[in-house]
């Protein structure tokens, strides 16, 4: 199974065409509402349903950079009393971006500027916080490809596929911070908190415990 058109119908095809470079593909994930419902659904059903967690916008993303000849790598970023959040990431000039779908307006697109994995996490983790403000960022994985699971049909698949976040969950990760970093932790400015909150579903903000 490849990653190209011939695994689409015409007319996800053609959007997929379309969005040509990664700008484009976080631009079509930002249109997309944002769904707070259980499960997660293969690229092809996001793509009819016009709704995407953070996880199926990943995945999403992952499969239209496939299409343009870019690998289909996932990178998971674990949290504390927070969601968890994952990016589609790629290179261009020896140097890491990515693309996301996100609840909060900050955690989206990063250009490719980043030397290392560890620096494109660096990006987040300022604003990478919870809605009381603590900044949650803990771990990342190493990036994930998704072409393991072409014979199981990830992007196309009518089935759920939150066994793709169970494989995920099991990569290797790395911690970002060490403990003596994580106790002295201070909280977002509540301006930038109320500003990552900016059109977000309630329904799917996680609820952090105190």
């Amino acid at each position: 199974m490849k990653g190209d058109k011939t695994l689409w119908t015409a007319r996800e095809a053609g959007l997929l065409r379309r969005l040509k470079t990664p700008v484009e593909i976080q631009e079509y994930l930002n249109s997309l509402a944002y769904d707070a419902a259980p499960g997660t659904a293969s690229p092809r059903r996001v793509l009819r349903k016009k709704r995407a967690n953070c996880f199926e916008g990943a995945l999403l993303a992952a499969a239209a950079l496939r299409v343009h000849g870019r690998p289909p790598l996932l990178v998971d970023m674990r949290s504390r009393n927070d969601d968890d959040h994952v990016l589609a990431v790629f290179r261009r000039n020896g140097a890491w971006g990515c693309v996301a779908k996100s609840n909060f307006t900050v955690l989206g697109f990063r250009e490719p500027v980043y030397r290392t994995i560890r620096e494109l996490m660096a990006s987040f983790f300022d604003v990478f916080f919870n809605t009381i403000g603590e900044k949650t960022l803990r771990h990342y994985s190493v990036p994930f490809d998704l072409r393991r699971f072409d014979d199981r049909g990830w992007m196309t698949t009518e089935d759920d596929v939150s066994w793709i976040g169970d494989a995920l969950d099991r990569a290797r990760h790395y911690p970002f911070l060490t403990r003596a970093q994580v106790r002295s932790l201070a909280t977002a400015d509540p301006a930038l908190v109320k500003a990552g909150l900016l059109g977000a579903d309630g329904a799917g903000l996680y609820k952090p415990g105190r």
